[in-house]
């Protein structure tokens, strides 16, 4: 009798393991079944864009579809307001952030961040008749300065710009044409997009490209996301060891790299 009730119990017990681990698996599956649900603004050429055709492209999309290979998952994109991005991903409508987003200590208390995945730093665009030789010039009263909502750029400007006249708008496109037109001294942003403004408009501009600032971009989670945090910077490391970043560079920014070696800057990846 007493050998009866053990086997009893012992079936019961293995049985209810294998539910659980079923259902676990089961939720598992289910969930790599769903697309992955990336943010990113498509208004950062060429990191983050759209075709002619309307289509999402770039390093960062490209970036995008490669984990989504590499995970064996569909991937989504949702086009938003970069400032809108952080509350996205926090409040779930998307899964990971993808958008050059710089990885912060301020940033860091709400969402979590991938390794780093590109190297770069904040730079400045003036006219090119300026007087202004670098960030000091730029921290004094009367100095009418521009940057970009929601990013590092206003931060530090609100940080350490106190004297200056600060002006923030939603486009990069806007602030670099207040330089352009003679309203605005300086406009803080990252050295690529500074390096591309000063080319496009180099009739009234010029780029101070030493970074004042050093900054890495990485990919944004959802807090508590361990298992997926764990699994994008697998990928990461795996398309680093693979040449993905070089061959990304070499399809969208070879002309830039090669300009930046010959200026003496590091490049991005």
């Amino acid at each position: 009798m007493l050998t009866a009730m053990k086997n009893f119990w012992l079936r019961l017990g293995l049985g209810l393991l294998t539910l659980l681990a079923l259902g676990g698996w089961n939720t598992a599956r289910a969930q790599a079944a769903q697309p992955l649900v990336i943010g990113m603004e498509l208004n950062y050429p060429p990191f983050e864009m759209t075709d002619p055709a309307g289509n999402p492209t770039g390093v960062g999309v490209d970036l995008a579809h490669a984990l989504g290979q590499y995970l064996h998952r569909e991937i989504t994109i949702e086009n938003m307001p970069f400032e809108g991005l952080i509350p996205a991903l926090k409040t779930g409508r998307i899964d990971l952030v993808i958008s050059s987003m710089t990885a912060t200590d301020e940033r860091r208390k709400s969402i979590d961040f991938s390794d780093p995945y590109l190297n770069t730093g904040l730079a400045i665009l003036v006219r090119k008749d300026s007087a202004i030789q670098g960030i000091a010039d730029v921290a004094k009263p009367g100095v009418n300065v521009v940057v970009k909502t929601g990013t590092t750029s206003a931060d530090y400007a609100r940080d350490h710009l106190t004297q200056a006249n600060v002006l923030a708008f939603q486009q990069d496109s806007a602030c670099a044409l207040e330089v352009v037109q003679g309203k605005a001294d300086a406009f803080l942003y990252d050295q690529m997009s500074i390096y591309q403004f000063a080319k496009k408009f180099s009739d009234a501009t010029r780029g101070l490209l030493e970074p004042f600032q050093k900054e890495s971009w990485a990919i944004g989670i959802r807090k508590g996301n361990a298992a997926l945090e764990t699994q994008v910077n697998a990928f990461l490391r795996d398309f680093k060891a693979h040449k993905g970043f070089d061959a990304l560079g070499d399809k969208y920014l070879k002309a830039d790299k090669e300009a930046f070696k010959k200026m003496g800057f590091p490049f991005y990846f």
